[in-house]
């Protein structure tokens, strides 16, 4: 039987991984009992039930017990499994798919930035400003001002903000504001003081200090250059942060995202146990440390995926690079409009060989390694450093990612595949940067950047998500973005790069399967089959159906967690 795309990638692509349970996702229908009611929780029936299975791509039913999925068909055999207390749910023909798993958050973060000062919009430098000052009026003196995601790209042939812009209506208040993509901030003086940044500042491995011509550092920050910055700033308090993880759980569940994996939990994983404990985690939730933190991982017997059903710890977070739009993507070739900037290699690939160094180490210790890579050189480092892991470790199923996975020349789109790499990505960027990549690096570096279509087609993995709070965390946004490649000022209606197009299937396998196979997890979740997790999401329009341009206005009507309501519109 020959198979294609995101199947044949998980087949003949996972080696080891298929004995390890992947082909789980295609669920025994002979396990699922045909006798007498014994009393389901839920009974869903009138639907569109789209699985991601294999095996039953389609069902119109599904029963729900014990917070595991029962059954699956059509109503005739799945409402045998209804009882007298059964709560019965008439889809009337809408779609119901399994949760999403945004393969990619910083989960916390985005809670906070539900409250933050918001600057992603901001038109013009002056309305940057403007916000900044009127925000700066709602807050005690000393508070630090704090989030943002500006996107200088929106104001064409306008130089970066500087600190001047800000000073003269933050005078009591310290700020530090992040460009979009985390990976660059402008401070105003307050700030730049308490962080000890001076005109004696030096630059740093993976960081860079913004100068004028007179040497005086202008207030943006790049990369590791940050540091400074978050060491001078106080950190929340166990209450705050608490407060902020609800916010997040919240609003995850209202998008229909079930799973995340956030990549900057760290100590966070004990906040969210706390939460679990409290009965307020709506979102399960894989939690990342840093990679240089692996040592102290190993020493506590943790592996990857260890935990429980809805908080999860083992996969380590490393960073080969900065960003394409703060101009620190770690290239092969100079930016076109840089010709001396390659980009920055970042600050944990040094000394040299210490990445190479943790892998091999982490790997060995069965723990999970996750990496960023967006400049084409920064990603071919990285398989390399994955190559020699293997070869030094022997073959296990470890489920390597590369984090972004952005910019790729063909013959390192292929190795994702040979090397069983998941490309863990997030389409929104493709249509946020292809508004101004071609500028940055040309048309024909271009071809491979967010190469969904490439990638599957080399029989890799993808798994979805969004990089909340860089990107919007609803699921809809996504999935718009991989199918039309449609960029926000719309300059592209056919799409750029139209040839990375993938369909609205595989977008929705990746965003589920994918994620879950990305977190070893597929074994419980990412499809609607008998035995998995009943965590499924409803629709008020079907997006396999409707003009895919129309994606984005389709909403969340329900959403379902461990066999639970846990949202209804």
């Amino acid at each position: 039987m020959k198979l294609t795309g995101f199947f044949r990638g998980i087949v003949f692509g996972a080696g080891l991984w298929m004995m390890t349970g992947i082909m789980s996702f295609a669920a025994d229908p002979k396990a699922e009992k045909a006798d007498a009611p014994d009393g389901a929780d839920i009974l869903i029936f009138n639907a569109d039930v789209r699985t991601m299975a294999k095996n039953l791509p389609r069902a119109t039913a599904v029963a729900i017990e014990g917070g595991k999925i029962i059954s699956v068909g059509d109503l005739g055999k799945v409402q045998r499994r209804a009882g007298p207390k059964t709560k019965r749910i008439d889809a009337k023909g809408k779609l119901v798919l399994p949760g999403f798993n945004d393969s990619h958050v910083h989960f916390l973060d985005g809670g906070f930035g539900i409250s933050n000062i918001k600057l992603r919009d901001a038109a013009t430098p002056e309305e940057f400003a403007r916000r900044i000052g009127e925000y700066a009026k709602t807050l005690a003196p000393g508070k630090w001002i704090t989030g943002g995601e500006w996107d200088h790209q929106k104001w064409p042939g306008t130089p970066l903000p500087t600190k001047q812009m800000i000073d003269a209506v933050t005078p009591n208040n310290p700020v530090f504001v992040s460009r979009t993509d985390g990976h660059m901030g402008l401070g105003n003086s307050l700030a730049l003081k308490l962080a000890g940044i001076t005109k004696d500042t030096t630059n740093v491995h993976g960081g860079f200090v913004v100068r004028d011509e007179k040497g005086e550092p202008t207030g943006i920050l790049k990369d590791a250059s940050m540091d400074p910055i978050w060491k001078a700033m106080p950190q929340p308090d166990f209450a705050d942060r608490l407060a902020a993880a609800k916010a997040a759980t919240e609003y995850a569940v209202k998008l229909g995202v079930t799973s995340v994996q956030d990549m900057s939990a760290n100590d966070d994983i004990g906040l969210y146990q706390a939460l679990a404990d409290r009965g307020e985690l709506k979102t399960r939730i894989y939690g990342m440390n840093p990679i240089r933190n692996w040592e102290a991982l190993a020493k506590k017997n943790i592996r990857a995926n260890f935990g429980t059903p809805m908080v999860r710890m083992g996969g380590l977070k490393g960073f080969a690079d900065g960003s394409l739009g703060s101009s620190t993507a770690y290239m092969f070739e100079p930016f076109s409009d840089d010709p001396k900037n390659t980009g920055l290699l970042g600050d944990q690939m040094f000394p040299e060989g210490i990445m190479l160094q943790r892998a091999i180490g982490a790997d060995s210790a069965g723990l999970q390694i996750m990496i960023h890579a967006i400049g084409d050189r920064a990603n071919c480092e990285i398989l390399d450093i994955y190559k020699k892991v293997v070869e030094k470790n022997g073959t296990h199923d470890r489920r390597f990612r590369i984090e972004h996975a952005q910019h790729l020349r063909p013959s390192d789109i292929k190795r994702f595949g040979t090397q069983h790499v998941v490309a863990s990505m997030q389409p929104y960027h493709a249509i946020d940067d292809g508004r101004w990549c071609d500028g940055r690096i040309g048309t024909e570096r271009s071809k491979g950047t967010y190469a969904f279509r490439s990638l599957l087609d080399s029989e890799a993995i993808l798994a979805f998500g969004t990089d909340w709070t860089v990107a919007p965390l609803d699921p809809m946004l996504t999935i718009y973005a991989a199918v039309t490649r449609r960029t926000l000022d719309d300059k592209h209606p056919n799409g750029w790069v139209p040839e990375q197009k993938i369909s609205v299937e595989e977008a929705v396998r990746a965003y589920t399967l994918g994620s879950a196979f990305a977190e070893f997890q597929d074994t419980v979740k990412g499809t609607v089959s008998f035995g998995k997790y009943a965590d499924l999401v409803m629709l008020d329009k079907n997006i396999f159906e409707i003009d895919p341009n129309d994606i984005p206005t389709a909403k969340v009507v329900m959403t379902i967690l461990d066999g639970k309501i846990v949202y209804q519109q």
